[in-house]
Parts: structure tokens; C-alpha cells; sequence
């Protein structure tokens, strides 16, 4: 039995003596540092401070023929700037099905804990995350390739959080933790969404959420009501990144010409609108500022209508060159169907492109939804299109189990440009979802193509907090 029951029980029992002391239990609230903060979830309390625990692990196995897929669209501006093939989100690009199979095992884990106790200038915490990401490939059944933290020997690199705060509706926070920046507002409305949607919802437009952003930092964020909240930073003040050709071309945090991040953050977020604004400047320890940028975007809800804009801009000093990526999506609702439409144009280093996405969903009934759309991009600097369609299932057979089917094709010269003698690339997907509760869900998914490559991936995951 816990001590707090205990302790309130023998008050009670004390208090049913005299109506006096009945009267004295009214003020007791709580004898609980975790419910006096207001802290649920899996807890340890002392007298003085909440000790909140939560985590997770999922579990991903991929096989099949896959990794020496056919470029599945564009070249040059989208495949190696925008990252075509993280985009399509098919079953790999390279150079050709070679009949050797590939597979991939992977392991995600992580574990947070978040220290709490009050103070005179409010709550104050200690938050340490660590985080665990083990991964094997093989490619045409060769040697076994390790990835993610099983190659750092260095157990700093296990921990993605170990920060301090305190405060409630402004905060401090120091030591080692993501971005404040604020890069929302950005996923078109669209099933196939855009060919290059990757880029503006990280929103930094740089190679990664990594690259100059978080790490060790200093930042102060403050709720000024009705909405509105800024916040402004010092991060990456660990060090720059540095491009080793000599060592596979690997960035790596051991430079200092780019250390040092100056984020500023202005948000709103109301019944019907939500907004951002966050500007950035980088490399600034030196003295001198190496790169500076922004990303704004905004949404809005009005009945059954969505409309959402969003631009990411970085100009880099050190290439003297810039980035741009802007969209704009749309969204109606009418009784049983659902239309969207998505824009972009993008300009990043010198090549320019620009495209569209739109997709009609129907929901047929409470448990089945059909998405048919299609996306197109137009590659000036190679004068080549790639387009898009697909028609997408999606059935909730029973309450926890989920079955979803897509069909579809990419066409267009880019697509023969990557593919000598192929001028289209049909695929197929069968996925199979199985949510049982407890925090606890699973996946199974089957992909083929018309050029014969094939792969079957598998997930597992659960949580708690």
C-alpha cells in the first residue's frame, strides 16, 4: 500500500473525532510531489521531486530484391537534391534488379527520464533521453554493412537529451536537446503529397534536422497568451560539420567553422489558424556568420476548406549559393469526399523545378476510404517531367486491424533518362496494420514492381509512458 493512502487514512480516521478536524481535511489536496505538479504516467516520487519515466522500441525487417531498384522518377534536381527516393517511399533506386537479395534488420530504443521539483520561479527539471539506433544491411547478399550507434564507441552518442529547464510560462533550458526552431505548417494536404514535400517539412532546407541545429544549446521560450509564443536560442554550440572526401564524404561534428547557431521563433497558434515564423544564422562563434535562412508557414481551418502555405530559404555563404523551397496546398471537404491540391517550386543551388499533386478521397463507409491521385514535377535544369498516379484502398477490417492496397505508375521521360528502354514503372502494395492496444503495434507490407523488384517488410513497436 502506498504511503500517501496510508497517511490519508489515518487522517481520516483522525478527523471523524471532531467535526473540527473534519473540517481541517478540506485543505489537504494532495501529499504527492507528482499530483501537485500536475505529473501523470509511470512516476517515482520523493519528498521533493516527480521522476517521470517513458520509452519505447521498435523493431523493422526488410527482404526482398530491392536495393538495386530502377531510379523510381526524376533525376538531377529532385533525385539528388529533394531525395527522390525517400520521397516515393517505393522499394529502392539504383542501378539494376540483379536477382540477389537484399535485407536490412533494425532496432530503435529509447528511454527518457524527466526529473521534476518546484521552484520559486517555477517547475524546474533534469531531462536525460537515451537513444538507440542499431541497424545491418546487406545488398546482393554481400557482407553484413552496420549502421547507426552500434559504430560509435563513444557512449555520448547513445544520449539524444540531457538537458536542465525551469520555468512554466517562460523557460530556460541548457545542455544538449533539439531545435526550438519551429518548422510546422509545411506537409501538403494530398495522398502522394509533392516530389520534394521532404525538404519543406524538415524545413531547414540543409541536408538534415542535424546539420547546425540542437545539439549542446541555450534557449529561452516564453507563452506570451492568447496564442502567441516566442523563443530564442544559441545551439550547435558543440562544433560545426565538416566534409571528409577522404573518409566516404561522411559529415561530421568535428569542424568549428560552422559552430554556433543563433534561432529565433515567433508562433501562433488560434481556433481557426496556426502560424510561424523562425529565422536562423549560423556559424557564428567565429565571429562570422556562414549561413542564415528562414522558414514561415502558416494554415488555416474555415469550415469544410484548409489552406496552407509554407517557404524555406537558406543562403549559404561559404558555396555563395541558396536554396528556396515554397508550397502552397488546399484541402476541401464535401460530405463523403475529400480534394486536395498541392504546388511547389523549388530553387536550390542553381536547379529550378516546379510541380503539382492532387488527390479525391471518398469514404465509402465508417471503415473503408479510396484515395485516387496523381503528382507531376517539371526538372528545368534537365528539361524532364515524372508523373505520378495511384489508387489507394484503405479497410478497416475490425477495430484493430487495418488492411491498405495501392496501386500505381510513374511515366515520363525522366523516368526512360534513369531507365534506358523503360518509359514507365508500375508498382503494387499490400500492407496489413494490427494495432491490439497496450501501446503495442505491428505491421507487414508486400511490394512488388514491374521490373521485377519485390520486398516484404515487417515492423513491431511499443511504447509507454
Amino acid at each position: 500500500m502506498k504511503l500517501k493512502s496510508l497517511i490519508l487514512g489515518s487522517i481520516a480516521a483522525a478527523g471523524l473525532s471532531t467535526a473540527g478536524y473534519a473540517a481541517d481535511l478540506g485543505v489537504l489536496t494532495s501529499l504527492d510531489v507528482c499530483d501537485s505538479l500536475g505529473i501523470s504516467g509511470l512516476t517515482i516520487s520523493s519528498d521533493t521531486n516527480c521522476l517521470q519515466i517513458s520509452g519505447g522500441v521498435k523493431y523493422e525487417f526488410y527482404w526482398g530484391d530491392y536495393k538495386d531498384e530502377p531510379v523510381l522518377g526524376v533525376v538531377g534536381l529532385t533525385d539528388n537534391i529533394l531525395g527522390t527516393g525517400g520521397n516515393i517511399n517505393t522499394i529502392g533506386a539504383g542501378s539494376d534488379v540483379d536477382g540477389e537479395l537484399d535485407w536490412r534488420s533494425k532496432t530503435q530504443a529509447w528511454l527518457k527520464f524527466v526529473g521534476s521539483a518546484d521552484s520559486d520561479f517555477g517547475t524546474a527539471k533534469a531531462v536525460l533521453r537515451l537513444e538507440l539506433n542499431d541497424r545491418y544491411d546487406v545488398q546482393n547478399e554481400g557482407p553484413i554493412d552496420p549502421h547507426g550507434d552500434n559504430l560509435d564507441e563513444d557512449a555520448s552518442k547513445l544520449i539524444s537529451e540531457a538537458y536542465v529547464s525551469v520555468g512554466d510560462s517562460t523557460v530556460l533550458m541548457a545542455g544538449k536537446k533539439s531545435t526550438i526552431g519551429n518548422f510546422g505548417d509545411s506537409q501538403p494536404f494530398n495522398f502522394l503529397r509533392t516530389f520534394g514535400y521532404n525538404e519543406v517539412d524538415n524545413g531547414i532546407l540543409l541536408e538534415g534536422d542535424e546539420d547546425g541545429f540542437g545539439g549542446h544549446v541555450i534557449q529561452v521560450v516564453s507563452d506570451l497568451g492568447n496564442g502567441v509564443s516566442v523563443g530564442v536560442g544559441l545551439e550547435n554550440l558543440d562544433g560545426g560539420w565538416d566534409y571528409d572526401a577522404e573518409d566516404d564524404g561522411i559529415l561530421e561534428r568535428t569542424g568549428s567553422e560552422l559552430a554556433g547557431t543563433l534561432v529565433g521563433v515567433v508562433s501562433y497558434a488560434g481556433e481557426a489558424v496556426t502560424a510561424h515564423l523562425t529565422g536562423f544564422t549560423g556559424g557564428i562563434l567565429d565571429g562570422e556568420a556562414d549561413f542564415y535562412g528562414l522558414h514561415a508557414g502558416a494554415t488555416g481551418t474555415f469550415e469544410q476548406f484548409k489552406v496552407r502555405a509554407a517557404i524555406g530559404y537558406l543562403q549559404n555563404e561559404i558555396l555563395d549559393d541558396s536554396k528556396l523551397h515554397a508550397l502552397i496546398s488546399a484541402e476541401a471537404g464535401f460530405d463523403m469526399f475529400t480534394v486536395a491540391l498541392s504546388g511547389e517550386f523549388v530553387d536550390a543551388y542553381g536547379d529550378e523545378g516546379y510541380g503539382l499533386g492532387g488527390s479525391v478521397g471518398a469514404t465509402i463507409t465508417d471503415g473503408i476510404k479510396i484515395n485516387l491521385g496523381s503528382r507531376w514535377f517539371h526538372d528545368d535544369s534537365l528539361d524532364v517531367d515524372t508523373v505520378q498516379v495511384a489508387a489507394q484502398l484503405v479497410a478497416a477490417v475490425t477495430e484493430t486491424i487495418e488492411v491498405t492496397g495501392e496501386v500505381g505508375g510513374y511515366f515520363g521521360d525522366a523516368v526512360e533518362l534513369n531507365n534506358p528502354g523503360v518509359d514507365s514503372i508500375g508498382y503494387a502494395a499490400l500492407g496489413l496494420k494490427w494495432a491490439p492496444g497496450g501501446g503495442f503495434t505491428s505491421s507487414l507490407k508486400g511490394e512488388a514492381t514491374t521490373e521485377s523488384a519485390y520486398k516484404v517488410s515487417f515492423t513491431a513497436e511499443k511504447t509507454f509512458d
